[in-house]
């Protein structure tokens, strides 16, 4: 029996895109399984960031900041249609939590770990002459303001993009559908998936779960599933309001300590985000009032001449989960690094994949690449099926176009 596919990759996120886009460029057959879109879910419920994570080096995450500062710069060479550079103000008031030395050092670190030869890697302390340019901040009670650099994104239009790049190289999607389970045989995995209201059969070498919120429930449908550890998911809300504070990004504080960002966002002004455990179906995940007050507070409290906006004024707000390990730590003191679990550490074949950024996409497929070469290239189930994903027969017009 041959297979159908060297890869099949579940999920149409950021995540997924880029794995089914490494696999492509490496030479491989790959399915993408998608139940309802495109970035569908998370991959656009963002905060529409291309960032290292400056608050990341509070934990210690060095590595995952430089990986995504790493990152952030080839996205800046290769999509600049889609990823640019803004600049981001973080005003310190005597209410503040950390102190401008504390501050200071954060961007020190921050610069050092970009590069600080590097175009837009050097930070400043605004002058408090120029206090007044800055948008309406609030000044009563301010230190400090420090002004950096990040980049910011469409977060759908580039999940797209990277799943376009995996179906002009040969992939296949098939959307909307749904797994049904997959088992190991003697010859690969026989993945059952209902697509079209009919039940569907597909045989691949490898497994690769990046169904974001689903990982959990998708890893059970694999036989052998991959050893995930216990999960959480933690939802995040942004709202958008029908006001214009400028081209800038501030980074501020909310009351209880949390980061905050104020940014642009297509004529309107996008704030977010907040952090709240969720228990319940990933499709019905969506804003609460109390977070939408939450937001809608925090950023009164820095621009008074928001001040006047009650709730009703808000014109848009989501919420999208993130996928976290399981611990007695807030969100905000856990890794975000990507977790990859496998079935076999030698030659796997069912991968599930836990967690990830936006802006390091590209590092996460690297790394599912590197897992799947040993099964891919001298594991059981022959060579790649490249020939067989390239004929076009029996694939329908909508899974070719998608």
């Amino acid at each position: 029996m041959s297979t159908d596919f060297d890869v099949l990759v579940i999920g149409a996120g950021i995540q997924g895109a880029g794995a089914a886009e490494a696999l492509v460029n490496a030479g491989y057959s790959v399915a993408i399984l998608e139940q309802s879109g495109i970035a569908a879910a998370t991959s656009s419920r963002s905060s529409k960031l291309i960032h290292g994570g400056l608050r990341y080096l509070e934990t210690g995450q060095l590595r995952l900041v430089r990986e995504c500062l790493r990152e952030r710069q080839w996205l800046l060479d290769h999509k600049p249609h889609l990823v640019h550079m803004v600049p981001f103000y973080l005003p310190v008031y005597q209410h503040s939590k950390r102190a401008p030395w504390q501050i200071r050092l954060g961007l020190t670190l921050y610069s050092l770990l970009a590069g600080a030869s590097r175009e837009y890697a050097r930070f400043r302390k605004i002058p408090r002459e120029e206090w007044h340019t800055l948008q309406g901040l609030d000044q009563e009670g301010l230190l400090a303001v420090y002004r950096y650099f990040d980049a910011q994104t469409d977060d759908a239009a580039l999940t797209h993009e990277v799943i376009n790049s995996a179906l002009h190289g040969g992939a296949r999607l098939i959307c909307p559908a749904s797994l049904v389970g997959a088992e190991l045989t003697d010859h690969g995995l026989l993945v059952d998936y209902v697509a079209d209201g009919q039940l569907s059969t597909l045989h691949t070498r490898a497994l690769v779960n990046c169904s974001g919120p689903w990982v959990a429930s998708t890893n059970e449908r694999c036989t052998p599933a991959a050893p995930l550890p216990r999960l959480d998911l933690v939802a995040g809300t942004h709202i958008e309001l029908p006001i214009i504070l400028g081209d800038s990004i501030f980074y501020v504080e909310a009351e209880d300590g949390r980061a905050i960002f104020v940014m642009p966002w297509r004529g309107r002004t996008l704030v977010g985000t907040t952090e709240r455990s969720y228990h319940g179906d990933p499709r019905d995940v969506g804003p609460t009032v109390e977070e939408e007050r939450y937001l809608l507070h925090t950023l009164q409290r820095y621009f008074p001449r928001t001040r006047n906006l009650v709730l009703s004024d808000i014109c848009d707000s989501w919420a999208g989960l993130r996928v976290l390990p399981q611990t007695e730590a807030s969100p905000f003191a856990r890794t975000r690094e990507t977790l990859i679990s496998s079935d076999d550490s030698r030659h796997p074949r069912v991968l599930a994949v836990a967690g990830g950024k936006l802006t390091s996409y590209r590092a996460t497929a690297r790394k599912i690449l590197r897992r799947l070469r040993p099964t891919l290239d001298g594991g059981l189930g022959g060579g790649s099926t490249q020939s067989a994903v390239n004929n076009p027969q029996g694939t329908s017009e909508k899974e070719r176009n998608l």
